[in-house]
């Protein structure tokens, strides 16, 4: 399995932007979904943004919709999660996942991912 490191998590004034990076040991393939994933402690873990492996669209959840965008390289080794316009409840543990139609659905605005991988997590704290 495709081991999955993200960074670029960290500290960001209300307003602006973090860019995440997810970084594959191996390729992805078409035919997987990928997409990040946040989780406040306590909380149920949000799907924010993915990428379908059925045709490749993408879907955003509401809240972060025209300020997030997730993309992916041309060689399918990494993944990015531009952040914009940041605000504090965006603060959370961000997870980048891939899957290939088996493990966890993760609910994403209109749509769903399948994951059964998962990164370790980045955190992004939106404070003052």
């Amino acid at each position: 399995q495709v081991h999955l490191v993200e960074s670029g998590g960290g500290l960001v004034q209300p307003g602006g932007s973090l860019r995440l990076s997810c970084s594959a040991s191996g390729s992805f393939s078409d035919r997987i979904d990928i997409g990040w994933v946040r989780q406040v402690p306590g909380q149920e873990r949000e799907g924010i943004a993915c990428i379908s492996r059925s045709d490749s669209s993408t879907t955003y959840v509401d809240s972060v919709k025209g300020r997030f965008t997730i993309s992916r390289d041309s060689a399918k080794t990494t993944m990015w999660l531009q952040m914009n316009n940041l605000k504090p409840e965006d603060t959370a543990v961000y997870y980048c996942a891939t899957g290939a139609g088996g493990g966890t659905r993760v609910v994403v605005g209109p749509g769903d991912c399948w994951y059964d991988n998962w990164g370790q997590g980045t955190q992004v704290t939106v404070s003052r």
